[in-house]
């Protein structure tokens, strides 16, 4: 393909680029996975003597991948100090994902040093590096077979996307579907739906996204055409679509759960979680309980295991926007969640959990310097505790005032001392916000303006609203995982799930390449993008 100038940040023949081996990875895996056979061979010489006829049967095995979209060190330290504080806890106090840290995770693409979403999942799903933009192909824009797709073909496993943003979005996607370019979420939905080579190959999916579904007739539609992909996708692949989103939800008998099933509670990304109503949506951990009860009651039916992957997406949106306060409140989210699979790893035998990110987001800093005068050491998580909003949606209950001639000065200070818990805003804090109104930007700047003024204050700093190149934490639980201990490559976690689950993604790549039409793509030089 042929990159834009600010995808060209490294040699387009970077090693990795392209599946290769990675003998010392490789050799740690085979190691212990030549002790398993070796203990495995030596059981059946001995069974076999004692009854020749009787079959030793593969055990079923589990993977559930997290993806902690856009959290990277700083970020774990940042939640942890903070629910200390808010909790009252002792200073020695560990989150859940620190019980299970084991080393960390390199994130560039094949386009640059600093990759983005779908790069990133992709290095998970297809265990190769791609060019950022990238869903479910190479660097030459051919697709590649992913994990789940071969669990699904391979193993006849059970397979689930659980996310917090619309379903079509890049880290699902990545595992789900495969176009060039990352914004074509219509035809990724088609995918997920069934529209593949392969058929349907994902069995549940929970999140938001429910716009790129609808026809565009509907109101409320993303769809550039008139298909109806939720109609679609019961009557041609058997799609069982839960219609009355949260009612539904907590309706829903997981021991008699139909599959495939759909729930979309969003038309767009779902709610942040200091700003979600509880009686419209679900949170992350309810979802993903929900998904673990009905996939290991439905695989133990079919005597198969499952392949789930959950994002906490919106992690990454909040530091986007350099908001702290949302960024904090998705973090705790999805550490609830991750006790939650934890409980369910150590009670369910040969299962695994891996959680990492895709990347970093904002450069988060633990600490800022306000003004010329050296800074004192501290930061001040009670400004953080006022917060009750997402400066995202104070952006637009701003924007929504303008537009109905409602946008005063009084108005203003109520927002921002209701929904910040800032009762002492500045007029050079209110005449940026102000002075938006006509400056020709969009809602991302002011939404960062919002944002800052409870960063200042708690003094946490940020060094863009883009991703960065750092290092990204490595959490795994389960079998085997001890191979994961230390520093790797994104893609040798997509390596450890196709060792453990024994996974043939070179088929699956070769039968989606025989009716492959990928159209080809020049991504954009100016497109915001998680």
């Amino acid at each position: 393909m042929t990159n834009k100038s600010h995808y060209d940040a490294i040699p387009t023949d970077l090693e990795g680029s392209t599946k290769q081996s990675r003998p010392y990875f490789r050799k740690k895996l085979f190691i212990t996975l030549g002790t398993i056979a070796a203990a495995v061979t030596g059981s059946l010489v001995i069974g076999g003597v004692i009854c020749a006829k009787k079959e030793v049967q593969e055990p079923r095995r589990n993977v559930i991948m997290m993806v902690s979209d856009g959290f990277g060190p700083a970020s774990e330290t940042f939640a942890r100090q903070y629910y200390t504080w808010a909790n009252h806890k002792q200073v020695k106090t560990l989150l859940p994902l620190d019980e299970i840290h084991v080393g960390h995770s390199r994130t560039q693409s094949s386009s640059s040093l600093i990759t983005d979403s779908a790069a990133g999942a992709t290095a998970f799903s297809c265990a190769l590096k791609s060019f950022n933009g990238a869903i479910g192909v190479d660097p030459h824009e051919v697709p590649c077979g992913t994990v789940l797709e071969s669990a699904k073909i391979h193993r006849n496993m059970l397979t689930g996307l659980v996310v917090t943003s619309r379903i079509t979005h890049a880290t699902p996607a990545s595992f789900s579907a495969h176009v060039a370019w990352r914004d074509w979420e219509n035809d990724i939905a088609e995918h997920q739906i069934g529209y593949t080579s392969l058929g349907r190959t994902v069995d549940l999916m929970f999140g938001g996204g429910r716009c790129e579904f609808m026809s565009n007739i509907t109101e409320g539609s993303c769809r550039r055409d008139g298909r109806d992909l939720l109609e679609e996708g019961h009557e041609k692949f058997g799609w069982n679509i839960m219609k009355e989103g949260r009612e539904e939800f907590d309706a829903l008998d997981e021991d008699n759960a139909p599959l495939p099933l759909m729930g979309l509670f969003a038309r767009d990304h779902m709610a942040y979680e200091i700003d979600r109503d509880d009686d419209d949506e679900p949170s992350l951990q309810e979802m993903t309980s929900k998904a673990l009860s009905i996939l290991k009651k439905k695989s133990a039916e079919q005597d198969t295991g499952f392949f789930l992957m959950i994002e906490g997406s919106r992690i990454d949106m909040a530091a986007h926007n350099n908001d702290a306060a949302a960024h904090v409140h998705d973090i705790l989210e999805y550490q609830k969640t991750v006790e939650i699979v934890k409980r369910f790893v150590e009670d369910n035998p040969n299962t695994v959990v891996i959680s990492t990110s895709d990347h970093e987001t904002g450069g988060l800093t633990v600490g800022r310097q306000v003004g010329e005068d050296y800074p004192e050491y501290k930061w001040n998580p009670e400004v953080i505790s006022r917060v009750r909003n997402s400066s995202e949606l104070l952006a637009e209950k701003w924007i929504k005032a303008l537009k109905q001639g409602k946008a005063t000065d009084d108005y203003l200070g109520d927002l921002i001392e209701y929904g910040l818990g800032v009762d002492d805003v500045t007029e050079i804090e209110t005449d940026r916000i102000k002075a938006w109104e006509n400056s020709g930007k969009n809602i991302y700047d002011l939404t960062a303006l919002f944002a800052d003024i409870v960063s200042a204050r708690a003094l946490i700093g940020w060094t863009t609203h883009g991703h960065t190149a750092v290092d990204v934490n490595l959490y795994a639980k389960g079998p085997d995982t001890e191979v994961l201990r230390g520093s790797h490559e994104n893609t040798e976690i997509g390596d450890f799930i196709v060792e453990y689950l024994g996974l043939d993604l070179d088929d699956i790549t070769n039968r989606l390449v025989k009716d492959s039409h990928v159209r080809a793509y020049t991504p954009p030089t100016n497109k915001y993008h998680g």
